[in-house]
């Protein structure tokens, strides 16, 4: 218990944090803008890591690698936390390896979120369309691939459907990679 309940809040706390930053990359990747609601929470939640990292980490291209370092970084420093709580830094030079296998599984995570939330949105006659084009915008580059595959069965699209299945099993290949570096460092 005294594991368990310190654990749980790093993994609430690194996931908004962490899955943020993520997001942030993301949606900078794919142009999405930033002026709607969830965008400027995004930047609120990030920009105290990230634009300190911005200075000395350049973008390259579309890509934010000051919004990836933060969050690798938020990652990391949840694993150290986790040992120095058990009392196991033996070998801490896995740590690096270790927290980009989390970041990894940070990210399927979060892009499984995300086309959960698409799934739902599309199914949702009501639905905000600011919300709508905001979730579709970054969805769509996931289940685009599926689609050229998979037909539409009855007026339903399962495209969203087969990039969570493929999302899962990279994140149980994953979860193996894992526990493979954990025991590197007991």
């Amino acid at each position: 218990m005294l594991y368990q309940i310190p654990s749980f809040l790093l993994d609430v706390i690194v996931g908004l944090l962490g899955g943020a930053c993520l997001l942030r990359l993301y949606m900078q990747y794919h142009r999405v803008p930033f002026g709607n609601p969830l965008g400027r929470f995004v930047f609120a939640i990030t920009d105290w890591i990230v634009l300190p990292l911005r200075r000395i980490v350049p973008s390259v291209k579309r890509w934010d690698l000051a919004s990836l370092i933060a969050a690798w970084l938020l990652v990391m420093l949840k694993f150290l936390l986790l040992w120095l709580l058990v009392g196991n830094l033996g070998r801490i030079a896995t740590l690096p390896l270790v927290s980009l296998v989390g970041l990894m599984q940070l990210a399927i995570s979060g892009l499984t979120a995300l086309l959960v939330v698409y799934a739902v949105l599309s199914w949702i006659p009501g639905a905000s369309p600011m919300l709508l084009d905001l979730i579709s915008r970054l969805a769509e580059p996931l289940v685009r691939p599926f689609r050229r595959f998979i037909p539409l069965i009855g007026g339903v699209d399962l495209s969203p459907l087969a990039a969570i299945v493929v999302l899962q099993v990279i994140a149980i290949v994953l979860g193996n990679l894992l526990v493979f570096a954990y025991q590197l460092t007991f």
